[in-house]
C-alpha cells in the first residue's frame, strides 16, 4: 500500500474528545481516597524511593498513555522538579497525547466513527511533526524522548539545507549519522520540507512530561511499535526514522535498569510495553556485569500498578501455573520474574501516583525537619 497518498486532514478539525484543562490534576490538589491497604502501599514505596535516591539509585516510571489521557502530567512533573524519579519511559502513545496538548491543548478521538470513515490518525500535524522532531534529533544522534522533547520546549527545530546534508553523506558515507541524515534528505526532497527553522508554537508545553524531562535532563525514553500508532496514518511516516529513535532509547533504558541496586521500579498501567522492555534490558545488563565478574541486579523493588485485579492471584506466593488465568498477565509475570521484590496494586493510575506525591512530599519534610 502506498501510505503517501493518504488524505490527512488539519488537526484542529478533529472532533477531540478530551480538553487539557478537562483533565489536567493539580498535585496540590486532595488526592482521590484509597482504601487501608493500598494506603499502606503507597507508603511503603515513597519511602523506598526516598532511601533509594539518598543512596543515589536509580527510580524508574514506565507508564502507560493513560496517565497522559487522564491529566497526570503535573504530578509526573512534580516528580521530576522534586529529584524523585530518575528515569521516564512510556509508549508511542503516551507521547503522542502528551505532544497534542502540549500543542493544541486537546486529544483523543472516536476509534470506532473515525476508523469507519478513514480518517482515524490521519492528522496531519501530529504525524508531520513527531516525524520532524524525530527525524531533526536523528541528526544529533538523539533518541525518540529526548528529540521529541526538545522539540516541545524549543517549540520546533532548524533543518539543514538538502545540500548540506548531500555533502555529509557523500563525505562521510560509513559515519553514524549518515542513515539520519539520509532519511531527512529524502522527506524533505518528497515532501516539499524547506531548510531553516520550523516555529512549532506549544502553548501548553509547561504541562507537557516530554518538555519537562529536557529541561531538567531528566532521561526520557519511548518504545513504540511499527504501526502500533497514529503517525503511522500519515503520507511521512518512516518506520526506520521511528526505529532509530527507539533503539538509541532502548540503550538509554538499559543503562537505567543497570542503577536499580536497592531503586524502584513504578510500573504503572503498562500491560505490555512496560514489562517486556524491562525483561530485556534487565537481561542486557546481567549479562555485561557477568562478563566484568559483578553482581547482577539486586535489591530492588517493582510496584505495578494497575485496574485490572492481577487474575485473583496472590503474587507474593510466586508465580502461577500455566492453567491459571493469571499466568497469561504479562506485567506481573514478567515483572515477577525481574528479581528483588514485586509489589502488585491495583489502583487507578492517577490515584496511586497522585497519592504517592503527597506521601513523597510529607515525608520528605519529615525527614528535613528532623534533620534541622
Amino acid at each position: 500500500m502506498d501510505l503517501t497518498k493518504l488524505r490527512v486532514q488539519p488537526l484542529a478539525n478533529r472532533k477531540s474528545l478530551s480538553r487539557l484543562e478537562d483533565v489536567l490534576v493539580e498535585p496540590a490538589s486532595e488526592p482521590p481516597p484509597i482504601n487501608r491497604a493500598l494506603s499502606d502501599t503507597v507508603d511503603d514505596c515513597a519511602r523506598r524511593i526516598l532511601n533509594a535516591r539518598r543512596a543515589g539509585a536509580g527510580v524508574m516510571l514506565i507508564y502507560g498513555a493513560h496517565l497522559i489521557k487522564n491529566g497526570g502530567q503535573l504530578i509526573i512533573a512534580q516528580m521530576i522538579d522534586h529529584g524523585w524519579v530518575t528515569h521516564l519511559a512510556t509508549n508511542g502513545a503516551g507521547t503522542i497525547h502528551d505532544w497534542e496538548f502540549s500543542y493544541l491543548g486537546r486529544s483523543t478521538e472516536s476509534v470506532r466513527e473515525n476508523v469507519a470513515t478513514g480518517t482515524f490518525g490521519a492528522w496531519d500535524e501530529t504525524g508531520r511533526f513527531i516525524h520532524l522532531a524525530l527525524m531533526a534529533g536523528g541528526l544529533r544522534g538523539e533518541g525518540y524522548g529526548a528529540a521529541l522533547g526538545r522539540f516541545v520546549y524549543e517549540d520546533g527545530c532548524t533543518l539543514p539545507s538538502v545540500e548540506e546534508l548531500a555533502r555529509l553523506i557523500c563525505e562521510q558515507p560509513a559515519d553514524e549519522l549518515t542513515p539520519a541524515r539520509a532519511d531527512l534528505l529524502l522527506a524533505m526532497k518528497t515532501h516539499n520540507i524547506k531548510a531553516g527553522r520550523h516555529l512549532v508554537n506549544h502553548r501548553w508545553r509547561n504541562a507537557s512530561v516530554l518538555a519537562n524531562a529536557f529541561r531538567h535532563e531528566v532521561p526520557m525514553t519511548v518504545h513504540p511499535g511499527i504501526g502500533y500508532d497514529i503517525i503511522t496514518n500519515h503520507p511521512m511516516f518512516n518506520g526506520a526514522v521511528i526505529g532509530r529513535a527507539a533503539a538509541i532509547d532502548f540503550r538509554k533504558f538499559a543503562a537505567s535498569v543497570d542503577t536499580l541496586d536497592n531503586g524502584v521500579v513504578l510500573s504503572v498501567g503498562t500491560a505490555i510495553m512496560g514489562p517486556q522492555v524491562f525483561e530485556k534490558s534487565m537481561s542486557c545488563v546481567n549479562n555485561l556485569r557477568l562478563q566484568q565478574g559483578k553482581q547482577t541486579v539486586a535489591a530492588h523493588t517493582i510496584y505495578v500498578v494497575d485496574l485490572q485485579d492481577g487474575g485473583g492471584w496472590d503474587w507474593k506466593s510466586g508465580e502461577p501455573p500455566r492453567d491459571q488465568p493469571a499466568y497469561y498477565l504479562r506485567f506481573c509475570k514478567s515483572y515477577a520474574r525481574m528479581g528483588g521484590e514485586m509489589v502488585y496494586a491495583q489502583c487507578d493510575n492517577i490515584a496511586f501516583l497522585h497519592n504517592l506525591c503527597h506521601r513523597l512530599s510529607t515525608i520528605s519534610a519529615r525527614r528535613n525537619a528532623a534533620r534541622s
